[in-house]
């Protein structure tokens, strides 16, 4: 699911995963939504990570009500089983970014795939910023 805003929801009709198999109660659905908790809880648990930043158009949406925890993740559907995760972090001043960003795309592979039973066929990290921890503090 791709969508010019870039947010992890875009319309209700489009934002389901498909539905698991082999229930013999009915059908299961994960709505992407659900993923981008998913990736957003697990993300802020990776050592180095300040926080996930959207784009302007996030920032817009959170004024009509977007979530803040969908906030800089978008899920994709590749096909019926894989999922692609684009996650845009803002990274802790001094860390080595290869190592984070390596650490956060096997964290939420990881949490995801453990908790949908869906396959994940990319977690694709931007860096948009760093931040100096110390500073901000001090600041405060």
């Amino acid at each position: 699911m791709r969508d010019q805003a870039g947010s992890a929801v875009a319309d209700t009709q489009d934002i389901v995963v498909t539905e698991a198999t082999g229930s013999e109660y009915g059908q299961i659905r994960i709505y992407n939504n659900v993923i981008a908790v998913i990736a957003h809880e697990t993300a802020k648990k990776v050592p180095g990570v300040v926080e996930l930043q959207g784009s302007l158009a996030d920032d817009l949406a959170g004024i009509i009500g977007k979530k803040s925890k969908d906030k800089g993740i978008r899920v994709e559907t590749e096909n019926e089983e894989l999922l692609t995760i684009n996650l845009s972090v803002v990274l802790e001043y001094g860390v080595h970014i290869p190592d984070v960003c390596v650490q956060l795309q096997q964290a939420v592979k990881e949490a995801v795939e453990a908790m949908t039973g869906k396959s994940v066929y990319a977690v694709n990290v931007v860096v948009q910023g760093i931040r100096n921890m110390a500073e901000k503090k001090a600041e405060g």
